[in-house]
């Protein structure tokens, strides 16, 4: 039996994007698109003060698909893993190998995919299907290269960490 096509979205929510995200609509449609192809879906939310479950803001973007046997977890950390039940989630459903995507780059995306990593789990990352913000420091277009590069280039023995294309990941699928 073939691998499952696993999509994980971390952070796409109303009140994520109240602060301006470069490139939303490119983002979102690249999204769906492996949404689409995905075998199962795992949306990871945040919540916090001006985040609460079942408010607008804690909502996910209108414009995402969302399939009907979705997997959610909420998260109060930068990490997807940190004092959730994300990783009982995986164990449930026998996943191990996964495709990352979502908000913030270089918060909760970043903090996910090293834990994950980590963790022994076999990720790729979607370099056109991330977003973040202007920061003080770097312009968001810059913190997604940046990112893209660090990921590429992270040192795990025993895993690989693949950094590819929407449509790379599309063809792989």
């Amino acid at each position: 039996m073939p691998a499952q096509r696993v999509l994980m979205v971390i952070d796409m929510q109303n009140g994520v994007f109240e602060a301006p995200r470069i490139n939303r609509e490119n983002c979102t449609t690249r999204i769906n698109q492996l949404i689409h192809a995905a075998d199962k879906v795992i949306f990871i939310q945040h919540t916090e003060s001006g985040l609460e479950q079942g408010t607008a803001a804690f909502d996910l973007l209108p414009e995402l698909s969302r399939p009907s046997d979705a997997l959610y977890v909420t998260k109060t950390a930068c990490d997807a893993f940190y004092r959730t039940d994300l990783e009982d989630v995986l164990n449930r459903h026998q996943i191990n190998e996964f495709v990352v995507c979502g908000c913030a780059t270089d918060y909760c995306v970043d903090a996910t995919i090293k834990n994950g990593a980590s963790r022994g789990y076999a990720m790729t990352v979607a370099l056109d299907a991330h977003t973040t913000a202007n920061r003080p420091a770097a312009l968001a277009e810059v913190l997604i290269e940046h990112y893209n590069d660090v990921w590429r280039n992270f040192t795990i023995p025993g895993n690989t960490l693949r950094v590819k294309t929407t449509a790379d990941i599309l063809a792989d699928w």
